[in-house]
């Protein structure tokens, strides 16, 4: 009888376990979205980031969506820097210091029209003639003196109607102050009324939207150090972190990821020497409290005013219609990857055309049903747990009655 009991209570357990662990678990995730408001009249609209976007969205900005009115996604991509170009030109002046024919070829010899100290890095020679309606093949030939010459390079310059071309482009850079010009078969005639020498290069530089917060934080004094804890970082890349305090003091300060600098603010002389600024190249910040370490040794605790964070932006570039009304949605979902849009494959373009920066209006945080999950590992573990105690159970009743 006792057996029966035992097997019966047994198998209601595991009929009550089983069905509610297979029963459907209900999660509840946080989504925020906030209105970008439209404003100008291109095509194209930039948004810029918030710290409180990167705070609530996953790492990478994966979980990142722009609806229409419709519900509809929004093509968009991700913007981070400016590239912008600039042309360095240099031109010498030279004179002609001989001009012969020798073996049906006829040479130019110039020379820099004023001497310089340092070296001509030249990266083209160009021509001025008062000839048209000739194409020539030409040697280039460099040197440090009007008697020892090294072959350059070989070109054409030519002057046909519209079409003139009379400089010689070096595929390297030279530095020879003589330089010598061979034409072949002159029949034409061909003079030259002025020649320099140019050095041109294309800079070409990359600048990142750099971002300034005054951060919230509070300190702690432990084991001789200052722990500045700093809220509101989280997913950030981090540019720097200026302290801003009127206490003197030359300590060692240190921050996730073994970032160390000595920092100072040194008065001496009536001659100040301050340099208050932690460089964090880029650092993500990896959790909701960020925290910088000052070794104060055996001195006191600085005091510390403020704290300036910079951090690296980000745009959202997108198209967008000014009657048209756009969320911006995003939250912290691991599982969502970023999309793809063909809008990226031509970004250069967009680019290069006028962006009308937008803004985005106060979030709005969504309760969001997640589809019910299974915990299907932990049943059978459950299972396995109550299967053993009733055969357990089952060889105890037996060996009492023997």
């Amino acid at each position: 009888m006792l057996k029966k009991k035992l097997i019966s209570i047994s198998i209601l357990l595991i009929v009550l376990l089983l069905g509610g662990y297979f029963s459907d678990v209900t999660a509840w995730a946080e989504e925020y979205c906030a209105t970008i408001e439209i404003t100008g009249g291109h095509r194209y609209k930039a948004l810029r980031l918030e710290p409180y976007i990167y705070n609530l969205a996953n790492t990478d900005l994966s979980d990142l969506r722009i609806k229409d009115s419709h519900g509809e996604n929004v093509p968009f991509f991700i913007y981070n820097s400016e590239k912008t170009t600039s042309t360095e030109r240099e031109e010498f002046a030279l004179k002609l210091i001989d001009s012969y024919i020798k073996d049906d070829y006829f040479y130019f010899d110039y020379t820099l029209e004023q001497a310089v100290e340092n070296d001509t890095i030249a990266t083209s020679l160009e021509f001025a003639s008062p000839n048209n309606n000739f194409a020539k093949p030409v040697a280039v030939y460099g040197g440090y003196d009007n008697k020892n010459w090294t072959f350059v390079l070989s070109d054409t310059i030519y002057a046909i109607d519209t079409a003139v071309k009379l400089n010689v482009d070096f595929s390297q850079p030279q530095k020879y102050t003589h330089y010598r010009l061979e034409l072949a078969n002159n029949l034409e005639q061909i003079s030259f009324s002025a020649a320099s020498l140019v050095f041109s290069a294309d800079t070409s530089r990359e600048s990142y939207f750099i971002e300034s917060l005054r951060s919230q934080f509070v300190t702690k004094e432990q084991d001789k150090t200052t722990r500045i804890i700093i809220d509101g970082l989280k997913n950030l890349r981090l540019c720097d972190i200026t302290i801003h305090t009127k206490s003197l003091f030359k300590r060692s300060v240190s921050a996730p990821g073994g970032i160390t600098r000595e920092l100072y603010n040194i008065s001496v002389n009536e001659i100040y020497l301050v340099d208050l600024s932690l460089p964090l190249h880029g650092r993500i910040a990896q959790d909701d409290t960020y925290i910088i370490s000052i070794d104060n040794g055996d001195d006191k605790p600085i005091s510390i005013d403020s704290l300036i964070v910079r951090y690296y932006g980000d745009e959202l570039v997108f198209e967008g219609d000014a009657g048209e009304v756009y969320l911006l949605e995003f939250g912290a979902d691991s599982d969502k990857t970023a999309p793809v849009y063909d809008i990226a494959s031509y970004k250069n373009e967009i680019l290069r055309g006028e962006l009308d920066h937008v803004s985005m209006g106060e979030i709005v945080r969504l309760t969001e049903e997640l589809p019910p999950t299974r915990d299907y590992k932990t049943v059978f573990n459950i299972v396995v747990v109550i299967v053993a105690l009733v055969l357990g159970a089952v060889i105890l009743v037996r060996l009492k009655r023997q």
